[in-house]
């Protein structure tokens, strides 16, 4: 059940009797239709029929009900029947998903309009907004621009997710202050969580449940009914970037979280199909999973490309899926829509075929459709029909497909069985992919191809309410939106996926009114992930101002009675060193998961996969190379700050997007604390004992580099987990409260 859906609304008391009753009502830039025995419906410029007795929009505005018209009927009636209505440049409108827009106005800004006027494009990404609002109020204005087109399509809007706290603001959410008063300097224009992978360190599946039913909540009111979320690729190989964003390398715990949040995003409750009003459809990511990109690298880039299965285990990467996202305990059933990752995975298409997940056949149709019978849309990932100049660029993905011209990729994507092409835009190259179909089939084959992922595509968008009503009141989201109930609830669960790892002495709690002294962070000039350069920069992590609400603080580790130190997990780089005198074509490099310099004296000496256009050699090796992680310094601050206090205790915070070898700071850490995506606020209070310590190890933390070298990047859990100076090992499903190391049921079922 849904607890916050009062929050959506309105202050109406609609009373059954024999007959419906039909009333109207204004809003702000759009009207209601009332029903007492019918949904209402939202309305600006569509003509309202009565029939029988009920109230309809005449979305194709020919004065006779339609069968797409009638919310009476099964959403795959209704799409179907207005699947065959669509011209072809309308169906493959449908079947582009935008790339990112921003709802930084009420009105309809001009990139907006040109995606929906000119591809005919019903599937907006949303990015940045500037207020709940506004973004209410964007969203109405996109719906009134669908609603005045031909047969009234509305838009289904959706979000990556948006409900994260960045883990280094000074601010933040529900402070426990002595008096246990909200405190209005930390109100948010949206509920903060942890990360994914913070979510999966409570081990707590109503944590997962409550995490839903607020976000799609907030989505709902945002205007907002699809997330591209939730990440449920197994994390096997622990250097992969995107570990952050996943449930952890544990296939059980992984599956039961896809579940509960997939469950809570799409249901409504009381509804005879699970779907409603309050339902935000999930589109999960990645199948077939994408954790297993070998030396950990990424495949946004040509550089990580591949996949591959050194143990044998493509298998169990299915498990979330096909156990959890795709076996729902409600009538949704399962996840509405799937995105395929973009890696090739190597070696598993008996037929021999090497193709990104997007354009692979056996991947898509003979898995994913035939074999797990999944109903639901496939949208790629973003940029797959791209084009790209070198491996290392961020460009497009067309892994496997280089050679092919857009028309051509596209045409590989939809005889795959995919619907729809994410980041996509330029209506005319999908009509070009029709006509090479009907070249190759004839034309009655294409229109039925293309009407079946239409009628796919429209299901989703009838079964969240937006042909009845996409509108959204930018009151109410002002209202719903990052709502004290909501804030206090995301910080609950900020606590609560915080591990600690270490305390030694019994260091913590902190008392309050001893001295804290906090070093100054340095963090040198480098380049991002993207390869855009990044500043030099000098920071307290923990602002003066905030640690001062809870210790005394001092500037000197003499006048301190206990220091905290906070550092980053390691920011390896991408596995890739730029092309220079000596290496023309740049050469692959390791990914490290310590601070300090690593030469990769163990890794294999031929790559398990290889091969780019743009390559002269397919072995892609980094064995010998050596690596140093940007935020080196971190480490040594750690030290640093331990020989300077002496015998004096040293609290280490290590935010942490995914494992790391904790032997160059663990050794000079009285207590050690990890986490992922929370506040300082959710930090000092687990420090001062405001909160108990909850959280568990979602991942192994290894012993040493060469263990993860050993590792497998198809396998979870098969690591040598790092043992610290007090014989504790830190293995998945570990974690301390003040007690000591905590033993219970979560610990029982997953360990």
């Amino acid at each position: 059940m849904k607890r916050f859906a009062l929050l959506l609304s309105f202050a109406i008391c609609l009373v059954s009797c024999s007959k419906n009753t039909i009333s109207y009502q204004p809003q702000d830039g759009y009207a209601l239709v009332l029903q007492t025995k019918g949904p209402t419906l939202g309305y600006t410029s569509a003509p309202i029929l009565t029939v029988g007795g009920f109230a309809f929009k005449d979305l194709s505005r020919d004065g006779s009900l339609d069968v797409y018209e009638d919310w009476r009927l099964p959403a795959m009636e209704r799409a179907r029947d207005l699947a065959s209505k669509l011209s072809l440049e309308e169906i493959c409108g449908l079947m582009l998903y935008s790339s990112a827009v921003d709802a930084n106005d009420t009105l309809l800004d001009a990139k907006s309009r040109n995606l929906l006027e000119k591809d005919h494009i019903r599937h907006m990404l949303v990015r940045n907004v500037a207020s709940p609002a506004i973004a209410a109020g964007w969203s109405n204005a996109v719906q009134a621009f669908c609603e005045s087109a031909r047969l009234g399509i509305p838009s289904n809007n959706s979000t990556d997710p948006r409900n994260y706290s960045n883990g280094t603001a000074n601010i933040n959410n529900y402070k426990h202050e002595p008096d246990g008063e909200f405190d209005p300097s930390g109100e948010s224009d949206i509920s903060k969580w942890p990360r994914e992978l913070g979510l999966a360190a409570t081990f707590d599946l109503d944590v997962i449940r409550t995490h839903g039913e607020v976000v799609s909540a907030e989505y709902r009111a945002l205007g907002i009914t699809t997330a591209l979320s939730p990440q449920v690729d197994i994390a096997t190989d622990p250097r992969w970037r995107r570990f952050y964003g996943t449930f952890g390398e544990d296939p059980a715990l992984s599956r039961d979280m896809a579940r509960a949040y997939c469950e809570a995003f799409q249901n409504t409750p009381g509804s005879e199909t699970g779907w409603g009003a309050q339902s935000v459809n999930c589109m999960v990511k990645h199948w077939p999973g994408g954790g297993s990109g070998e030396g950990g690298r990424d495949a946004h880039f040509g550089i990580g490309k591949y996949a591959v299965y050194p143990g044998n285990n493509f298998e169990q990467g299915l498990v979330p899926f096909v156990d959890g996202a795709f076996k729902l305990p409600g009538k949704t059933q399962m996840a509405s829509a799937v995105m395929p990752y973009y890696t090739i995975s190597y070696g598993q298409d008996p037929s021999g075929e090497n193709v990104g997940n997007g354009f692979s056949k056996y991947i898509i149709q003979d898995l994913l459709r035939d074999k797990y019978k999944y109903e639901g849309v496939v949208c790629t990932d973003w940029g797959i029909v791209k084009d790209y100049n070198v491996p290392w660029e961020h460009k497009g993905t067309p892994w496997g497909a280089e050679t092919l011209s857009g028309a051509e990729r596209r045409l590989l994507c939809f005889e795959a069985g995919v619907d729809q092409l994410g980041g996509a835009k330029d209506n005319a190259e999908s009509m070009a992919a029709y006509e090479l179909w009907s070249q190759k089939n004839g034309e009655a084959s294409a229109r039925a191809r293309f009407e079946q992922s239409a009628a796919r595509i429209l299901v989703n968008i009838f079964n969240v309410g937006l042909f009845e009503n996409p509108y959204v009141s930018p009151s109410m989201a002002d209202f719903v939106v990052g709502s004290q109930e909501f804030v206090s609830a995301g910080y609950d669960a900020q606590l609560k996926s915080i591990v600690m790892l270490k305390n030694a002495g019994e260091v913590l709690p902190i008392d309050r009114q001893l001295k804290v002294y906090e070093p100054l962070r340095h963090v040198p000039a480098g380049l991002s992930h993207w390869q855009k350069p990044t500043p030099e920069y000098d920071e307290y992590p923990i602002s003066k101002e905030l640690l001062g609400r809870y210790f005394t603080v001092v500037d000197t580790p003499e006048e301190a009675d206990l220091a905290i130190v906070s550092i980053k997990s390691p920011v390896g780089h991408w596995g890739f060193v730029m092309p220079d005198g000596k290496y023309p074509e740049g050469h692959y490099n390791p990914i490290s998961l310590q601070w300090g310099p690593y030469t990769a004296t163990t890794a294999r000496a031929q790559s398990l996969a290889g091969g780019d256009p743009h390559e002269s050699s397919a072995n892609r090796s980094y064995r010998g190379f050596t690596e140093t992680s940007s935020n080196a310094p971190d480490a040594l601050l750690v030290q640093r700050t331990k020989a300077a206090m002496g015998d004096k205790p040293v609290v280490v915070l290590v935010a942490m997007e995914r494992p790391f070898v904790p032997a160059e700071i663990e050794p000079w850490a009285d207590a050690l604390l990890v986490f992922c995506g929370v506040s300082n606020n959710a930090l000092l209070d687990i420090l001062s004992g405001a909160a108990q310590p909850y959280g568990l190890l979602p991942c192994q933390l290894p012993a040493d580099m060469e263990t993860v070298e050993a590792q497998y990047e198809d396998v979870p859990r098969d690591m040598n987990c790092y043992k610290d100076a007090e014989g504790h090992v830190y293995d998945f499903a570990y974690g301390m409260n003040f007690e000591g190391i905590i033993d219970d049921e979560r610990v029982k079922k997953y360990k």
